[in-house]
């Protein structure tokens, strides 16, 4: 029965995220294949990995598993059950001070399941009038400690209009979630060079208007 009330949630959150936003997935130098990723994202939003997840194929979506604060999808046993059960995500603790275990491992461990992850390395939601602040090291951690994973950056569009700071009730607005080339990794590259290589890969898929040479699902 628990397994029913999962699987029936999870077809609401993405029926009600597909409902308000109209998110179309955009597949832009990848496709849309059984491999294991890391997806990461541009953050203006608290529900940047639910459109993320939205989109992908059900096949995709099975395999993918978020990482998320757990001091939010822990607050309450309903975030708590949606968190856990339905998104299965990877909860860490991003209070230093707090924690007990080390964030990276627990990553590293959920791609070593054969997951893939969706990730935001801004480490926090962007409310500045910039398109990205400062990406942390995380991504590049990754990189170092399990080089035959794909990352892929993806680019979502419009949600921080969506769901707008300081607001509980989301405003209907079309949605574009964008699927970008999977970075390229370079021999002996400093993490420095990088971190401003994936921000750079990341801003290049921000929408520039319509191209009709894209694939939509």
């Amino acid at each position: 029965m628990r397994e029913f009330f999962v699987w029936l949630t999870g077809n609401i959150i993405t029926t009600f995220a597909r409902f308000i936003t109209a998110v179309r997935a955009i597949w832009d130098g990848v496709e849309p294949v059984a491999k294991q990723r890391v997806y990461f994202a541009n953050h203006s939003s608290n529900g940047d990995f639910i459109l993320i997840w939205t989109v992908l194929p059900p096949r995709l979506r099975a395999a993918t598993r978020p990482v998320a604060g757990g001091d939010y999808w822990l607050a309450t046993p309903l975030k708590k059950f949606i968190g856990q059960d339905v998104f299965n995500a990877v909860l860490i603790d991003r209070n230093p001070e707090t924690r007990t275990e080390d964030p990276m491992k627990q990553i590293i461990s959920a791609l070593d399941t054969g997951a893939s992850l969706i990730l935001f390395p801004e480490g926090t939601r962007n409310t500045s009038d910039t398109p990205l602040l400062p990406f942390k090291s995380g991504i590049y951690n990754i990189s170092k400690a399990r080089s035959d994973v794909d990352l892929v950056p993806v680019w979502i569009e419009n949600l921080n209009h969506v769901m707008p700071k300081g607001k509980v009730i989301p405003v209907p607005l079309l949605c574009t979630v964008t699927f970008g080339t999977p970075l390229e990794r370079i021999e002996g590259e400093s993490r420095e060079s990088f971190l401003t290589r994936a921000e750079e890969t990341l801003l290049a898929l921000q929408p520039k208007g319509p191209d009709i040479n894209r694939q939509a699902a």
